[in-house]
């Protein structure tokens, strides 16, 4: 067993595998700490390449002695060549890691994943989160398909396809007056007085323990190599910084060789505090409030922004916003290269790629990889009125007016 205990980010001290987030002794974040000094890499690979069709292939670097059963797996989500996004952008190879392809069309179903078995290994019954919309849609849908009961607390602005997709698996929904951060404040008040799995409050360490399997898949479905740059999205700093750690983790026992990849953070202007901070000089993010269509990156006071900012600088490597119409175009520029439908997050992601291809912050024979963490049917308003239906009648006459240019063959 690989899994040690949690520890303190900060200062280093160590707390057993139960359920707690922060140190006792300096308040900051714990994360799992592993010892892989026994394990041979050539094993493990044998291991990864035999294991199931889901993440659990990679269950030596996930915080359980053996591999959980879970009903709703995820995970194995195509990792797409996009040579016509490539040559729009003026690049020479371009992948994407579209985890939209996942149970409930979004990355948290990784995170929920790892954090149900957990929950329900501590003893929980209930399972909760705070949310800005898809992973509300993950632990519904997750702790309908396990037999739990859940809670999702969200905010009351939040996108009605997003609200659908989450009340339909009859998990409780409460809607909260506020932004993300008030809801998040609010859960963790709840995860004081009840005995609930809030699953990125108290079970937060193993939580984000889920997001690095994307950094495992990506490297195994490029034949066990490394990208030499990753742009993605910033909401919490979590996954951005969680990516790194799996690449990182994989270098450090022999399953990966050479140097790790640039990181490129992405964020929207209407909530760009880690975006901000890194124009700014700071190692710190002042808090903001959101505005803006990308309500999934809408986290205002981002828990891991500090290391986000720290593994951007650290790579040689950026952080930029972009705005609503540039969002707007990065979801259409996406659509129109790989056939691929995001939501905002991936709007904004693939319009920081954009921006880094324009200023020339790519070289020439780099392989990209642009990760998409939510599919566009999630939030459809955001492309409403950014293309024309045609209308005609059903003659072919109409059809010749409407496309004069569009002649026979």
């Amino acid at each position: 067993m690989s899994v040690e205990a949690l520890k303190c980010k900060e200062c280093g001290t160590r707390y057993p595998l139960d359920a707690r987030y922060a140190c006792e002794a300096c308040w900051g974040p714990l994360e799992v700490a592993y010892d892989f000094s026994s394990l041979d890499p050539e094993s493990a690979r044998r291991r990864i390449q035999a294991g199931p069709n889901s993440l659990w292939r990679y269950a030596d670097f996930l915080p359980f002695e053996s591999p959980p059963r879970t009903a709703l797996p995820a995970g194995m989500t195509p990792l797409v060549r996009a040579d016509r996004l490539a040559d729009r952008l003026g690049l020479r190879e371009v992948w994407v890691k579209n985890d939209a392809a996942n149970p409930t069309h979004s990355f948290k179903d990784r995170v929920v994943s790892v954090a149900l078995p957990k929950a329900r290994e501590l003893g929980y019954g209930v399972l909760a989160c705070a949310s800005t919309g898809n992973l509300a849609n993950a632990v519904a849908a997750h702790a309908a398909a396990n037999g739990l009961e859940s809670y999702v607390f969200v905010p009351s602005d939040l996108e009605e396809q997003k609200i659908l997709a989450t009340g339909v698996y009859g998990t409780n929904l409460i809607s909260v007056r506020g932004s993300y951060d008030d809801v998040n404040r609010l859960c963790t008040q709840l995860a004081d007085e009840r005995d609930w799995a809030f699953v990125n409050v108290n079970l937060r360490p193993y939580y984000a323990e889920g997001s690095k399997t994307l950094a495992f898949e990506i490297a195994e479905q490029l034949g066990f190599e490394q990208p030499d740059r990753v742009v993605v999205p910033i909401a919490s700093g979590s996954l951005f910084t969680k990516i790194a750690r799996g690449l990182d983790e994989w270098r450090s026992v022999g399953l990966l060789e050479g140097d790790a990849p640039v990181f490129n953070g992405a964020q929207a202007e209407g909530c760009s505090p880690v975006a901000q901070a890194y124009g700014a000089g700071l190692d710190v993010c002042r808090p903001v409030k959101p505005t803006g269509i990308a309500k999934s990156l809408a986290i205002g006071n981002p828990a891991d922004g500090p290391y986000a900012l720290d593994l951007a600088r650290r790579s040689g490597g950026s952080i930029d916003a972009v705005s609503d119409d540039e969002i707007r175009e990065g979801i259409r520029l996406l659509a129109e290269t790989t056939g691929i439908f995001t939501e905002t997050a991936g709007g904004t992601t693939t319009a920081v790629l954009k921006k880094l291809a324009d200023r020339g912050d790519i070289d020439a024979g780099e392989r990209v990889v642009l990760v998409i963490t939510g599919e566009g049917l999630k939030t459809l308003d955001a492309v409403r009125g950014t293309f024309e239906a045609h209308e005609i009648d059903p003659t072919v006459d109409s059809f010749s007016d409407a496309f004069a240019s569009a002649q026979p063959v």
